[in-house]
């Protein structure tokens, strides 16, 4: 079995979201409809990436009238290579749990394909059927 990966799906998400236009500021709200998080999930993973100096985060210089100012992110250069190689890694570790999901599929359609001797391989005749 392969190590952990260093983020949770949903953070996965979230880098995956910000990746999509990686220079361009948005604001959680977009984040959260396109991620499809709750506010209380996502604005810690938010906090924690930018901690972490993977996410720039901003309030908005002029915000629309009658809106409150908006929080703005976006990932820095060390967040786009990261969230590059992680979403790499969980692409290619999902690729590979399919492909042996699938391989043991065909293992235990193979054992219960009628038919089939279970006994095959080991040199013993199965018994006549009268």
């Amino acid at each position: 079995m392969g190590s952990r990966s260093e983020f949770s799906p949903q953070t996965l998400a979230v880098l995956a979201a910000l990746g999509g236009q990686p220079s361009a500021w948005q604001h959680g709200y977009a984040l959260a409809r396109e991620t499809g998080l709750k506010s209380g999930t996502l604005y810690p993973i938010l906090i924690r990436l930018a901690d972490r100096g993977l996410v720039e985060a901003c309030w908005q210089d002029e915000p629309v009238p009658g809106r409150p100012r908006r929080h703005l992110y976006r990932l820095t250069a060390h967040g786009l290579a990261s969230a590059t190689t992680a979403l790499a890694e969980a692409q290619l570790a999902e690729a590979q749990l399919a492909e042996a999901e699938l391989a043991g599929a065909e293992r235990a359609a193979t054992k219960a394909r009628p038919g089939a001797s279970p006994r095959r391989g080991r040199g013993v005749a199965a018994p006549a059927v009268p």
